[in-house]
């Protein structure tokens, strides 16, 4: 069949692909999703302009549903340093956990489109992708409220020795 072609030119490219490269990251994969807020709507959610705190799964989808449109960035220092270092012709990997999910998704495709090797195995169970739901209001000030979700779930089985090796 033409998808088992597929699957075998695939697996055939991979061999043939020699990994190689100049740093490899590890860390929290989160997206950050970025919205414009009034400062009523942070006194509405009883948030301290400014602050940093962690939430749950829970409060992370309640915020999202109250929030107007925004943006989403994949992000966690290590996924961000590893984009930095591709954009600068560095061959990087990142390692870092994240869901089967839409979130999963947009993080997945952001970090290999940044140049950035990506490949460990998305969770099929538990929580869902790590987000920081970050508000900014017309000054400018940022208010973050993280779930940290999947990425704290990166376990030793997740890391690839070739890819370690390789590095």
């Amino acid at each position: 069949s033409c998808r088992g072609s597929a699957l075998r030119f695939n697996v055939a490219k991979a061999i043939m692909i020699k990994l190689d490269f100049d740093v490899l990251a590890i860390g929290n994969a989160i997206v950050d999703v970025f919205s414009r807020v009034e400062e009523d709507f942070l006194a509405s959610h009883n948030l301290t302009k400014g602050m940093m705190r962690l939430i749950s799964e829970k409060e992370s989808a309640e915020l999202f549903d109250d929030m107007g449109p925004s943006t989403q960035i994949s992000g966690g220092s290590g996924a961000n340093t590893a984009a930095g270092i591709a954009s600068f012709g560095g061959k990087v990997a990142f390692i870092g956990k994240v869901k089967a999910d839409r979130l999963g998704k947009v993080f997945t495709h952001d970090t290999q489109s940044a140049g950035v090797h990506f490949a460990t195995p998305h969770a099929t169970s538990g929580p869902a992708t790590a987000s920081s739901l970050i508000l900014v209001t017309p000054d400018g000030e940022r208010t973050m409220n993280t779930f940290l979700g999947a990425c704290v779930h990166l376990a030793p089985g997740d890391i690839d020795q070739a890819v370690v090796a390789a590095a």
